[in-house]
Formats: structure tokens, sequence, C-alpha cells
């Protein structure tokens, strides 16, 4: 009788130690998955996945086309995996630049060498290829130039975020998962004027970005658009930008380039204002998302009604 008291209680402390384990490792793995969501920077997820939804709209001739599956599929990829591989690439690389910036302390995650990350991001950057059965070939350039571009940003040996001018030009890849959903969906490519206007409201848009990160940058020796011009130059940058930008789209119609010039406008009103850089940067997020709700409201207007 003690000797089958004991044995259960071996058993007991057993099968304790085996749960206990299975809810470190579940706590592990809840662990890992909170810091790739928090890496992903879910503020900006419409970054990706909002102009999918625009470029779907603009595309879309019938209210079947919003849901496309091609259309779903995209708009799932842009609105996490997309940036898991394109933030996490990042932080990768810029681990020890990012001892000295400050965003890594409370609004994002600092990368310390987990292996999970890099398993991560080459997981994200594969995921595609399992679209081939639902997305048209007309949108794989535009999944391939934001892949490749997402990669030679931050990776060497181009590290295109080390080198002024070519930092901002590559971030037109923000503008790729719109024209992949256009494409995608219309089966042609998206205008040239649009592709052109995309391109330079993204370019204003990250060196605006890189506003903060100055003098980080400055103190680990990293050149960028923003470093090379300083603050009130990268904001008539910027402001160059966006107003071509706001052209390019008014090219196509004025109503476009109507809801664009609210970027010029805005910077031109931040040069000249006391407001800290760092402050209005987490600004645009809100910005972004209402200028592209407004974008795709008018599509979807056009659509339903004529």
């Amino acid at each position: 009788m003690g000797e089958n008291a004991s044995t259960r209680g071996g058993d007991g402390d057993g099968t304790g130690a085996g749960a206990e384990g299975k809810s470190d490792q579940r706590d592990g793995l809840a662990h890992r998955l909170r810091y790739l969501l928090v890496l992903s920077r879910p503020r900006f997820w419409l970054y990706l996945a909002g102009p999918v939804l625009v470029g779907v709209a603009y595309a879309a001739e019938a209210r079947a086309d919003l849901f496309a599956p091609a259309a779903v599929v995209l708009f799932a990829y842009f609105l996490l995996p997309a940036n898991v591989f394109l933030y996490g690439i990042n932080d990768v690389y810029d681990r020890e630049i990012d001892t000295e910036n400050p965003k890594k302390e409370d609004k994002e995650a600092r990368y310390r060498g987990q292996g999970y990350v890099p398993a991560a991001v080459g997981l994200c950057a594969a995921l595609p290829l399992l679209f081939v059965p639902v997305v048209p070939a007309p949108a794989w350039p535009w999944i391939v130039v934001f892949l490749a571009l997402g990669a030679a940003y931050s990776a060497p040996p181009v590290r295109f975020k080390t080198t002024p001018l070519l930092d901002s030009v590559s971030n037109g890849l923000y503008i790729a998962p719109g024209a992949a959903a256009y494409a995608a969906v219309a089966g042609t490519q998206p205008p040239a004027l649009a592709v052109v206007g995309g391109w330079l409201w993204a370019m204003g848009m990250h060196t605006f970005s890189a506003i903060p990160d100055i003098e980080p940058d400055r103190a680990a020796g990293i050149r960028t658009t923003a470093t090379m011009l300083g603050e009130r130059r990268t904001y008539a940058y910027c402001g160059a930008c966006w107003l071509a930008s706001a052209l390019a789209f008014g090219a196509i119609d004025y109503r476009l380039g109507a809801v664009m010039v609210v970027y010029p406008a805005l910077v031109a009103v931040l040069a000249g204002s006391s407001v800290p850089v760092d402050r209005a940067y987490w600004w645009f997020p809100a910005i972004n998302t209402v200028v592209g709700t407004a974008l795709t409201m008018g599509a979807l207007w056009r659509l339903v009604n004529g």
C-alpha cells in the first residue's frame, strides 16, 4: 500500500512536471508569437495592406471582383506575413544600430539575436509560392519587386538603407502590394502615372519617417537621405516628393490630386511649427488610413454608381 502510494505520488509529480513543461512550451510559443506581432509593427500594417484595398477597388469592374480569391489572399499576406518579412529582416541587420534607437524601447521590438526571427522572415518570404494557383501572372512582377527591394533595403551586400537617395527610391516597394492587387484583379498593369505618383509618395513617406532617426543614425555612422540633408532640408525633400506625387495623381483625375495634396500641405505646416518631428511621425499611420479610405471610397462610389 505504502509503495503503491509512493509510486502514485511519483507518477503525480511526473505528470505535474510534464504539464509544467508543456505549459512552459506554450508560454514560450506565445511569447514568440507576441514578439513577432510587435516586430511586425501593427501600427504600420496598413502601409502594405492598405494599397491592396486601393488597388482592388480601382481595378474592380463588378462588386464580385472586390472579393476575388487573389484579392483576399494578397490582402491577408500583406496585412501580416509581409510585415514580418519586411521589418524582421530590417531588425536582424539593424541589431547594432538599434542600440542607439529610442523607438526600440517602447514603440517597437528590439531584436536580440533570437534564432526564430530569421526563420520566420524566411518563411514569410517563401509564403507567396503558395499563391501561384490563385494569383494571376500580371501580379507576380510586383510581388517579386516587393520581396527583392524589401530584402535589398536592409540586407548586405546592397543594403540600400545606408546609401543616400537609394534608401528613399527603394521604398517604392510600398506601392508594390497595390500594384500587384490591381494587376491581379484587372489582368493588366496599373496606369503608369499611378505607379509614379505612388512611388513618389512612398519616397517622401520613407524619408519623413527617417527624420526621428537622424541623430541615432549619425551616432551609428549610418548615412541616409535624412542624415545627408538634415532635418530642415529633409522636410523640403519630402514636400517636393509629395507635391510631385499629387501632380501625377492629378494628371489622372483632379480629385485624386486634391486628396494627395494633403501631404505637401501638412509637411509645410510641420516645417513651420514647433511640433517635434518624433511626435508628428506617429500621426501618419492615422493620416495615411484616412487618405487611403478616401481613395478607396471614391473608387467604390464609381463602382456602385457608374
